[in-house]
């Protein structure tokens, strides 16, 4: 069977539409993924394109993987030669080749989150500002924002328009510098580079714009402006380019991606076709009304509407919790129900909010109700301190430049070289302009430093100069390995006899699997891939596909996932849509979107949640119901009635009137109803109807 017989008709169309430019306005859960993967593996085999004339652009690296594994499989057999990444992964890997057009060494380090904070505190101390006044956060933002829109330090400096901005002028200018000195660059500087690479070298971009005859870029909604340029500057020799995206799933502008990209398509690229893919294979066809008749209430869109071929499916149910407790135990109780009813695993439930100081109560309430959870969000692996260590020394082991690694390791395990001796190194080797290694060289040669600080400083030479040239015969595996052994560090740890030691150890551990499945997945040993690797991994690629526990995650961190049971919890004017989006129409769009993103991951189950009055922030509040549900139609819901909740013997329980009391008693009656001994505590035994009671569980 040919492979294009397992596409509906629109998704064929486009796997076959290949010579002239095309946006594929994919509905959630259309097969958007699949209409790529079968374009690559259809140019592959029907039209003989050579696997390395193939761009194909990602937003995670675990998509990127997932799309050659699916290629692998139509075609039987892999396809390494195909370009198909992250546009940040794709951007080192041309750096690199043409680093010193950029001037930088191609064994460039790059900086994650916290990199870039410790970093930016240098600067704030160097320029001698308040760090209390002016913390690194804002400063950070506003320099990325900057480099997104492909605005270097000098043009930033020519356009400041208040004092703060001249302030945020000099920062970023020094921030740069220190880059340089570092031979570092951040996430944003990958793509403004390229942009820059291609710009200003016209023989590199003629030999890329003809490389890549033919690109494919996904999510196409979620570019900012110097991931457009990219495309933009590469597609122009062939204008063979399909992107897909959703206009209706754009909700990151406050990361910088630009609606404008997917809306205005056809204007950037004249004569472009477009296919609408609205056959959804995820939910049922009361998710995909209710979800339809929100997502019209937008005027910045192309339209859509998504059907299925799915059963109806039940009602999307709606509870108004007394506040953010109610509402917490009410999602426990019918987590518990359903999984025994529907003999689902609690892995197939999803708990979504807007904003992760709403988790508070979600979490007691997994916990009362020993339901196992994990909160996609939290303090992330790649962050924690013991792998950033042994990251460092494998960084500092590429690019001895990298000062942000150098002082991260020099005193770990401690070597007693303190402040005043790590400023002596530091000072000269940025004066001198060498390494930091070859600064503790020379400063050794010079007797700078007292005998037990010059051994201690020797050792540390010997250790990275004997792990550098370990590095260049043996697998990364086998380095992190090296290096916990001869810096001593699991020694350290395991002496320390702790549980939080040993939790430490584990993740060592567990980092050293991480190098043994990037060898298996990539067949690259060396330190350089893999360090390319980790620096590029995002969230979402981290989180493994299990069955054990329920998620509980933002809204903005769902998109792209599904679940057969979903709750949008905090539906009130001012939780969600948030406060912030209150003010401006397009805001407010972006917040219809984000519940129409929440609301498309349910498969089988959806619940929307509110509460009364709500405690956010220290503040206690009484909102009005979310407008996202009031733009339902009521034959699409079904509200659930304080009385239709399942009471048990033990529960307490708190009624408006009567207060707060404990079910000392459950009995079901020959009529249906269910017959409630409660015993409250100001005014004794009540005999209730559950159905009437009024009841709210504490």
């Amino acid at each position: 069977m040919n492979f294009l017989d397992e596409l509906n008709p629109q998704q064929r169309e486009a796997v076959m539409y290949t010579e002239a430019p095309l946006l594929v306005l994919a509905g959630a859960g259309s097969g958007k993924t699949r209409v790529i993967t079968y374009k690559i593996a259809y140019l592959v085999k029907e039209l003989d394109i050579f696997e390395d004339n193939i761009l194909g652009v990602t937003f995670t690296n675990k998509a990127a993987n997932e799309m050659k594994t699916r290629v692998a499989r139509l075609l039987g057999k892999s396809v390494s030669d195909v370009w198909l990444g992250t546009f940040h992964s794709i951007a080192v890997k041309i750096l690199r080749r043409y680093s010193q057009y950029i001037g930088i060494n191609n064994s460039f380090s790059i900086l994650d989150e916290d990199d870039q904070t410790s970093l930016m505190k240098e600067v704030i101390s160097e320029l001698n500002l308040d760090i209390k006044r002016y913390p690194p956060g804002p400063f950070i933002d506003r320099i990325s924002k900057a480099k997104e829109s492909l605005i270097d330090p000098v043009t930033f400096g020519e356009f400041v328009e208040s004092y703060y901005e001249s302030i945020v002028a000099k920062v970023y200018q020094r921030y740069q510098e220190k880059l340089m000195r570092n031979q570092a660059l951040d996430f944003d500087d990958l793509l403004m580079n390229l942009v820059k690479l291609f710009r200003e070298n016209e023989r590199i971009l003629s030999y890329y714009q003809n490389k890549f005859r033919y690109i494919l870029v996904d999510e196409y909604q979620d570019t900012n402006y110097a991931q457009y340029m990219i495309v933009f500057l590469l597609a122009q020799a062939h204008r063979r380019l399909t992107v897909v995206g959703d206009d209706d799933q754009a909700i990151y502008s406050w990361r910088g991606a630009d609606i404008r990209n997917i809306l205005e398509f056809e204007k950037d690229f004249p004569g472009a076709k477009v296919i609408r893919l609205e056959q959804n294979y995820r939910s049922t066809q009361n998710i995909l009304d209710a979800a339809n008749k929100v997502i019209a209430h937008n005027r910045f869109r192309k339209g859509k509407n998504l059907w299925t071929n799915n059963e109806r499916g039940n009602r999307i149910k709606l509870y108004i919790a007394k506040d953010e407790i109610a509402e917490a135990n009410f999602i426990a109780r019918e987590i518990i129900l359903l999984q025994k009813r529907e003999g689902l695993n609690f892995g197939d439930f999803a708990v979504f909010y807007r904003t992760h100081a709403q988790s508070r109560a979600l979490e007691e309430a997994m916990i009362k109700n020993g339901i196992p959870y994990r909160i996609i969000g939290g303090v992330k692996f790649y962050q924690r301190k013991e792998i950033k260590d042994i990251l460092a020394y494998l960084k500092f082991i590429v690019n001895q430049y990298d000062g942000i690694s150098f002082k991260r390791i020099v005193n770990v395990p401690r070597r007693g070289i303190g402040g005043a001796t790590l400023s002596k190194i530091t000072d000269y080797a940025t004066e001198k302009n060498i390494s930091y290694l070859e600064a503790m060289k020379e400063l050794n040669q010079k007797d700078e430093f007292g005998k037990k600080i010059e051994k201690e400083i020797d050792k540390f030479i010997q250790l990275i100069e004997d792990l550098t040239g370990f590095s260049k015969i043996h697998s990364v595996e086998e380095l992190i390995i090296e290096i916990l052994d001869k810096t001593g560090y699991i020694k350290e740890l395991t002496e320390l006899q702790t549980a939080t030691a040993q939790v430490r150890i584990e993740n060592v551990e567990e980092l050293i699997s991480v190098a043994k499945e990037f060898i298996k997945n990539t067949g690259d040993t060396g330190l350089e891939g893999f360090l390319n690797y980790i620096s590029l991994i995002s969230d979402i690629d981290t989180l493994e596909e299990e069955n054990s526990s329920v998620i509980l995650m933002t809204l903005h961190g769902a998109k792209g996932l599904e679940f057969p049971v979903v709750f949008i919890t905090g539906m009130e004017e001012g939780v969600f849509p948030h406060s912030l989006s209150l003010g401006e129409r397009e805001d407010l769009e972006e917040e219809r979107r984000l519940s129409y993103v929440g609301m498309t991951r349910a498969k089988r189950y959806l619940y929307l949640t509110a509460a009364e009055i709500r405690t956010l922030y220290g503040h206690t509040n009484s909102n009005e119901i979310s407008r996202f549900i009031k733009e339902i139609p009521e034959e699409y819901i079904e509200p659930v009635t304080k009385g239709e909740i399942a009471f048990e013997r033990g529960e307490r329980v708190w009624h408006s009137r009567w207060g707060e009391g404990i079910i000392q008693e459950v009995r079901p009656l020959e009529d249906g109803e269910t017959e409630l001994i409660v015993a409250f505590n100001d005014i004794g035994k009540k005999h209730l109807l559950a159905r009437y009671a009024g009841l709210e569980k504490l």
